[in-house]
């Protein structure tokens, strides 16, 4: 029995590939990419059912580029997809394994220019990408050459089946040498239709089957903040909850390393865990956390597993996870011996459609809470000082002082002398004028609105019923909050409330509404 491989060092790859596998932030393989890569590496045909979310891109993509013969310009491999945004995301994630060994990539699709595509492909493409029926066009006109095709990988293959395909996946394959060439089938399911196609044209393949973990989400908290500006709201965070010891989960190890640089800065007990350090860093800070001398830890998901601590009062996902499983899994650190546990997440406004797939799939519920204000932390402070004050009280060891004060009395109050040195005791914290966290200028919108412009109007037979559905939609916010829509010729104004105008920015810029491609911004004062 293979023992399970752990991180990408233990399987064969070229400095090149693992260098952009760090730049990306992979720290281990997942069970997809840990099974498959060796496999493909050895040259074996490979069956792997898995669901969308499980990284099986990198599982095919890694050896794929791997296997890329460095100055050849050939074609040497061949990826179909469903869809022209499955083609364009492989092709994305290709570009950064191939970064290191510059690996030409094409995505091919219908609806854009073949000419375009044409131009792309004289001058040289490696791997091409693409949806059957574009691709089909292509070999019909004699403008992609097949014959240098070594990998072929049939992605989402049981997709391609209920979008009728299959006839054009026949008929792109009986292109291909049979000979010498390995091909990867992934499928969430296999329906007969696909077990024939693979049993006809696959050779005694090696079958990878990841199934979705059953997970339960812990009894806990669950809370959410929306903004640009993660650094300050942590911040903020920090400075008005009652925290025993924090995780601070990061995607990446050098998030951690900057985030751990930026809290240190700022005066906070915090150090950092990652797959970058020794045995004996990890156990010192493992040591310190545990002791106490560290209140906060900022770790990745590899370097945190394993961690078995049950006071950790709060979990914050300052880099949201890739996946509901990833989730599940941080959050369960806290909340842990019939303690309460709170899980903290921070969002950017592109990102809140992952936050609701993670909802949807982890069967929970994030509360979404405003960031702390400046008067809260102040309110924070002043409970804090009292409560510091009210044990010095108890104590009784303050009389060394009280010659100080009886002088003082002579000339002033004695609560103004009280307020005086509470103020010099807690010298650094000013208070200063709350700064908004969103970077919205005045946009001339009513009270608590934000103002929006949008580059479509009565030309398109723009109405505001298309706009309410389409920002509800897409944004996942109410219809009914929704202000004022004012409809011109070529453009239209439309309100949204505050706090999800970042978000309705983020979401509806490029998209479309009834068809057409917007632009949407903020609006100039009036």
């Amino acid at each position: 029995m293979k023992k399970d491989i752990t991180t990408f060092g233990e399987i064969v790859l070229s400095k090149k590939v693992l260098a952009a596998i760090s730049d990306m932030g992979f720290e281990e393989p997942s069970p997809i990419q840990s099974q498959t890569i060796p496999l493909v590496l050895e040259g074996h045909d490979v069956i792997g059912q898995a669901q969308t979310g499980t990284g099986k891109t990198a599982a095919f993509g890694i050896p794929t580029i791997e296997r890329i013969i460095d100055g050849n310009r050939h074609i040497q491999a061949l990826v179909l997809t469903p869809t022209r945004e499955l083609a364009i995301q492989i092709s994305e994630e290709f570009t950064k394994i191939g970064k290191y060994k510059k690996v030409k990539t094409l995505p091919i699709y219908g609806g854009q220019s073949i000419d375009r595509q044409i131009r792309a492909l004289k001058y040289g493409v490696q791997i091409v990408i693409g949806t059957p029926g574009r691709l089909l066009d292509h070999i019909r006109r004699n403008t992609i050459k097949l014959n240098a095709v070594k990998t072929l990988i049939l992605d989402e293959a049981d997709e391609m089946l209920d979008m009728g395909f299959v006839d054009d996946i026949e008929s792109i394959l009986e292109q291909l040498s049979s000979t010498e060439r390995q091909t990867l089938l992934f499928s969430a399911t296999m329906p007969a239709p696909i077990a024939k196609l693979a049993e006809k044209y696959m050779t005694n393949p090696k079958k990878v089957t990841i199934s979705r973990e059953n997970l339960t989400v812990p009894l806990i908290d669950q809370i959410y903040y929306e903004t640009r500006e993660k650094l300050e709201g942590l911040c903020r965070v920090l400075d008005v909850e009652e925290t025993g010891k924090i995780i601070i989960f990061c995607r990446t190890k050098k998030g951690v390393d900057d985030l751990v640089a930026s809290l240190q800065a700022r005066g906070y007990m915090s150090d950092g865990l990652h797959g970058d350090l020794s045995q004996s860093q990890r156990d010192r800070v493992m040591k310190k956390f545990r002791d106490g001398k560290l209140e906060i830890l900022v770790a990745t998901d590899v370097a945190a597993r394993g961690i078995d601590i049950d006071d950790i009062t709060h979990v914050v996902n300052y880099d949201i996870p890739q996946d509901h499983e990833s989730y599940v899994h941080r959050i369960g650190r806290t909340g842990r011996a019939g303690k309460k546990g709170v899980a903290i997440t921070f969002i950017e406004p592109r990102e809140y459609r992952q936050l609701k797939l993670i909802e949807r799939l982890a069967k929970t519920k994030l509360v979404r809470k405003q960031l702390p204000s400046s008067a809260d932390i102040l309110e924070r402070q002043r409970e804090i000082i009292k409560t510091r004050l009210l044990k010095t009280l108890e104590n009784n060891n303050f009389a060394d002082y009280h010659t100080i004060v009886s002088d003082l009395t002579v000339d002033y109050d004695l609560i103004d002398v009280a307020a005086a040195a509470l103020k010099l005791s807690v010298e650094g914290f000013k208070e200063k004028e709350e700064e908004p966290i969103s970077k919205i200028e005045n946009t001339g919108g009513a009270p608590g609105m934000v103002r929006l412009f949008m580059n479509i109007g009565r030309s398109q037979k723009i109405r505001p019923e298309d706009i309410v559905r389409a920002f509800a939609s897409e944004a996942d916010i109410p219809g009914n909050i929704i202000g004022v829509i004012n409809i011109y010729d070529r453009f239209t104004f439309v309100e949204v409330p505050e706090d999800v105008a970042e978000r309705v920015l983020s979401v509806m810029h490029k998209n479309t509404v009834k068809g057409y491609k917007i632009n949407v911004e903020p609006a100039k004062s009036r």
